[in-house]
């Protein structure tokens, strides 16, 4: 099973509201932009991140989104099971009905990664992501990209 785009789009919108909504509400039209993902996708994955009350919208004049907790306590699992994805890399759904309903041979080696997923996505919160030095450095270079292309023109 691969995470598919909702989750992936889920997780790196939270990371740009957790770095740009935390003082203000970010409107979802500038994390489109930002990230490249489509306004309506966006609206649609809010959505589901509001009912499951990680983020609150703010209405009006200046509206948008802000997380609902802080970046510390939102991890990825939150956010992916909040977007309705499962990681689940048994072929029967953990059903265990994979061979006429009965478990595969490697039925338990499939739910022990599926915990391991869960496991390593769970430890990692939005906070951990927005202070690692390689995501502060694409954030430098996207909000500098005007001197980057200078430094290239000039090489």
């Amino acid at each position: 099973m691969k995470l598919t785009t909702k989750g992936r789009y889920a997780i790196i919108a939270m990371v740009d509201l957790a770095i740009n909504g935390v003082d203000e509400p970010a409107p979802l039209k500038e994390i489109s932009i930002r990230q490249k993902i489509s306004l309506s996708y966006l609206e649609q994955l809010f959505s589901k991140l509001r009912i499951s009350e990680l983020v609150k919208s703010i209405r009006g004049p200046g509206g948008g989104y802000m997380l609902n907790k802080s970046p510390s306590n939102l991890n990825l699992l939150d956010i992916i099971t909040a977007v309705d994805e499962k990681i689940d890399q048994t072929q029967c759904g953990g059903a265990m009905n994979c061979i006429n309903d009965k478990p595969c041979l490697t039925h338990f080696i499939w739910t022990d990664l599926n915990n391991k997923i869960n496991d390593y996505m769970r430890e990692i919160t939005l906070s951990d992501i927005t202070l690692r030095k390689d995501v502060q450095g694409i954030i430098f270079l996207r909000e500098n990209k005007n001197v980057i292309r200078n430094q290239r023109s000039e090489k």
